[in-house]
């Protein structure tokens, strides 16, 4: 593993108007380490994951990325196509509505293998194995290979996206509150999926949720936000356990009177 961070913010700030979505966060992620970042809605966690992820342009600051050939690349410096390309490739993007990440009227095997094509597979018939064992893998039974997400459950949709990003062994993974909306069992079944998988492959995680509980689960460290700044950040159980910030305190005190 690199000494070297995959991905660093600097001073990453966004204005809408005059409003603040993010304010000068800084941080360090590195290669098979999973960070989460809390806050109430409005805190700025979902505009600084779509700053990270390039999806909106910062007013100020720099998102460095370590590329495959070891270049720490600052992310709105390159090239549209570059850009994407990380995109379907090295990055992944885990929504929180499936039905964003997905191509809704795309076979669950073509919605897997669309990525595998992003980086150079055309053998159709080695493109349909490695769709079919990737689906094994999030628990679609193989005989939905040809069925549309449409058909799907809410799991069954956020299960087809989690293999559709992985199947190209990315780096980096995004998730945008990937359990919210789903019913709690159904909730449970998915987190130890993506727990399993984050640890086998190796991934970096980012991973933005309301829920501390997710957090715990799933995060080495924790991010905690409030009004667009960090207001604490540590090791996920020691921040949670022993919270130093008067907001932090009141955000783990609401979950254990709930």
């Amino acid at each position: 593993m690199s000494e070297t961070p995959l991905l660093q913010a600097r001073g990453l700030t966004k204005f809408y108007g005059q409003r603040a979505g993010c304010m000068d966060v800084s941080f360090d992620l590195f290669e098979g380490e999973v960070l989460a970042v809390v806050g109430e809605s409005g805190s700025g966690k979902s505009t600084l994951l779509g700053c990270l992820a390039t999806e909106l342009e910062p007013s100020s600051g720099e998102v460095f990325y370590r590329m495959r050939d070891g270049a720490m690349r600052e992310l709105f410096s390159l090239s549209e196509p570059e850009r994407r390309f990380l995109l379907r490739t090295d990055w992944g993007f885990i929504r929180q509505d499936a039905s964003q990440g997905l191509r809704m009227s795309v076979s669950a095997g073509g919605n897997v293998g669309e990525r595998l094509m992003a980086v150079g597979a055309r053998h159709y018939g080695r493109i349909r194995t490695t769709a079919a064992d990737w689906l094994s893998r999030v628990e679609i039974e193989a005989d939905r290979i040809d069925d549309t997400p449409r058909t799907f459950s809410g799991g069954m949709r956020q299960r087809l996206q989690i293999a559709r990003n992985l199947v190209t062994h990315p780096r980096l993974v995004f998730m945008d509150e990937p359990t919210s909306g789903l019913d709690v069992s159904v909730q449970a079944k998915l987190l130890d999926l993506i727990r399993s998988l984050v640890s086998e492959l190796g991934l970096a995680v980012i991973i933005v949720t309301h829920d501390l509980a997710v957090a715990r689960l799933l995060s080495h460290r924790i991010m905690v936000m409030r009004s667009g700044r960090v207001v604490e950040t540590g090791l996920t159980d020691q921040v949670l356990d022993d919270p130093s910030e008067p907001y932090t305190q009141l955000l783990v005190s609401s979950v254990l009177a709930a």
